[in-house]
């Protein structure tokens, strides 16, 4: 099967490339409004894409045509945002913070979440997220209606004993990330992982 994505079937292109291009990890991203509110939304088109300087790309989509989400909005305005990872203990309060609430309503509150301040930029990070990468907005990138944030990382806070300082390696059973998969409601875990080493 070979499937056109210059033709008819453009406009199905989210349906099948975000079944195809999996798992992906989920950026429960936290912004905030220049009057000082907060917003958090999770957010699956999203990788980290190198590390000199360290750089994330987070792509949030639009509210309705042409009206950016809150999450957009605010890192235009402020250039700031703190990516909160997800693992399995966090998943359904995750889900929680993808409700369409009104503007300026804080999604952390709605989840039963806890924010805690940031090192460096003012957008809360979450206390019960494994991990939460403190970002600077370097770029935004506009092609169509896809809007691409590129952000240099600027902190990385992690849950103690993930890591093993010496090699800055993931100890193995310390950290399950779930990982977003087919729309409209599909998610996995990753436990199951196995290695392969590189040829000499």
């Amino acid at each position: 099967m070979e499937i056109d994505l210059t033709g008819p079937l453009r406009e199905d292109a989210y349906m099948i490339l975000a079944g195809l291009v999996t798992p992906r990890p989920i950026a429960l991203t936290t912004t905030i409004d220049p009057e000082g509110h907060v917003n958090a939304a999770p957010f699956s088109f999203f990788n980290v894409l190198g590390d000199s300087p360290p750089i994330v790309g987070l792509c949030p989509g639009d509210r309705s045509p042409g009206v950016p989400k809150d999450t957009a909005r605010n890192i235009r305005l402020t250039h700031e945002f703190v990516v909160n990872l997800v693992d399995e203990a966090l998943a359904e309060k995750m889900n929680l913070c993808a409700a369409s609430l009104p503007a300026g309503e804080n999604e952390l509150l709605h989840a039963g979440l806890t924010a805690v301040a940031s090192s460096v930029v003012k957008p809360p990070r979450i206390a019960e997220s494994p991990a939460s990468l403190e970002c600077r907005s370097h770029s935004i990138i506009e092609i169509g209606d896809n809007r691409l944030i590129i952000g240099e990382v600027l902190r990385v806070h992690v849950r103690d004993n993930i890591f093993d300082p010496e090699t800055w390696l993931v100890k193995p059973g310390t950290y399950h990330p779930i990982g977003r998969m087919q729309s409209p409601h599909w998610y996995c875990h990753t436990r199951d992982m196995f290695e392969l080493r590189r040829p000499r």
